[in-house]
């Protein structure tokens, strides 16, 4: 016999329960770098993370780090770009580069049973590689294909501009990178470069899977005997913020059938206190598919595909931005409304059903992303790289579980304030 399913009644949910990050365990290596391991899951492999700070972002040469951590796979005094490639995948692991606006890294994975084989190559590519002129020119064409291409992209280009204008040019969280900073692109700059920022003494690396002690041996005998050169004399250099002055910028893009725009501000990141409270104002606004500003922009108006809203926390500062792509017709009427669902945050009491979905919807989030080593790594980066402990995750779920609307309109009038809004479009306006 068939049951009938019945769709006027909502399907039952069982409360999101109580919830325990696991924490990363730490070592350290002889030459004093610190090892944090993860040890979760159920395969038999590891992801290893060689993390190094960017505490040297010159803006006469902004592409030193970027470029450095991208060329070290192209070639040491053993072996070429072909020879690493084809010696790393020989044993099933896969081989990357990473880079942000705070620190870049070279990410392993790796059967548990092939560390041993793999790392020697991971190391001499960390400690001796070579910039080949060859790779570089390839690297200096590639990416200035790649600018050309972003530069036709409205929302490439209102990204791009919305860092610039508020942190600043000089910043290296708003220094906008343009073709001309690859043609100044030298071979000796990632030279003298490298060995100042692959140093153990800036150096962190994290390690997650079913980490063992001998894990953290082979660490040690591949990461753990070379000794720190520049220890004593690199410092982070604090830059200044010099946002704009300028509050609505406008950039048409000849021939663009749709506007980019992107509203947003300065911002403080995760150690604030009311960063988590924001974190769920954020979430009503824009932070998922059920947000006012899709149902509003989206769902009713039918402006756009998509819109969205989010906090970026680095380690300086963070930013709030709203970003979308509307047709050039309805340029102006989707920023009212934007604006429009802002201020009804700062005016009107959050509805409880609305505030529960959003509350179960973030704590749902919240336990996917530590579901497993590799995602109880990304936690424990977030945290790490803020200066933070693991008490703030616990702050973090207890806001999500406590938090009330009038708490929430307290947040919005205290930080939307209209007069920190930058507003950048980009296109036809």
């Amino acid at each position: 016999m068939q049951s009938t399913l019945n769709r006027s009644k909502a399907p039952f949910t069982n409360p999101v329960p109580n919830i325990d990050v696991q924490q990363a365990k730490k070592y350290t290596l002889d030459n004093g770098i610190d090892v944090y391991a993860i040890t979760a899951g159920f395969q038999d492999l590891a992801k290893i993370e060689i993390l190094f700070d960017n505490k040297l972002f010159d803006p006469t040469k902004p592409l030193n780090d970027s470029a450095t951590n991208r060329l070290l796979q192209e070639g040491t005094k053993l072996y070429t770009a072909q020879q690493l490639a084809d010696l790393v995948d020989y044993y099933g692991a896969f081989l990357e580069t990473d880079e942000n606006f705070d620190f870049c890294s070279v990410n392993v994975y790796t059967l548990n049973k092939y560390i041993e084989q793999v790392l020697p190559y991971v190391a001499d590519m960390l400690l001796d590689p070579i910039f080949p002129q060859k790779e570089l020119d390839v690297y200096i064409q590639n990416f200035k294909q790649r600018i050309a291409i972003d530069n036709e992209k409205v929302a490439s280009l209102a990204r791009r501009n919305f860092n610039k204008v508020i942190f600043g040019e000089q910043h290296p969280y708003g220094y906008y990178t343009d073709a001309v900073d690859y043609d100044r692109l030298k071979r000796d700059d990632l030279v003298n470069f490298h060995p100042k920022k692959y140093d153990p003494a800036n150096c962190t690396i994290i390690i997650s899977g079913l980490v063992t002690n001998d894990t953290v041996n082979l660490l040690n005998k591949f990461f753990g005997k070379n000794t720190s050169k520049f220890s004593n004399g690199v410092e982070r250099k604090i830059i200044p913020f010099e946002p704009s002055q300028e509050k609505k910028i406008y950039i048409e893009k000849e021939g663009a059938i749709q506007s980019a725009i992107r509203i947003g501000m300065p911002f403080f990141n995760r150690c604030h206190a009311d960063y988590p409270g924001m974190a769920v104002v954020n979430t009503l606004l824009g932070g998922y598919f059920g947000s006012r500003l899709m149902s509003n922009i989206r769902e009713e108006k039918g402006y756009t595909y998509g819109i969205g809203s989010a906090i970026v926390s680095m380690k300086q500062e963070g930013y709030l931005f709203i970003s979308t792509e509307v047709g050039a017709d309805v340029t102006n009427n989707a920023i009212q409304e934007i604006y429009a669902e802002v201020e009804r945050l700062k005016n009107e009491i959050v509805e409880k059903d609305e505030l529960e979905m959003v509350r179960n919807y973030m704590l749902g989030t919240f336990l996917k992303g530590i579901d497993g080593a590799f995602q109880l790594a990304e936690r424990f980066k977030s945290i790490y790289f803020s200066g933070l402990d693991y008490d703030y995750y616990t702050r973090y779920v207890e806001k999500l579980r406590t938090i009330e609307p009038d708490e929430i309109l307290s947040l919005a009038r205290n930080y939307f304030d209209a007069t920190r809004f930058y507003e950048i479009v980009v296109g036809s306006k």
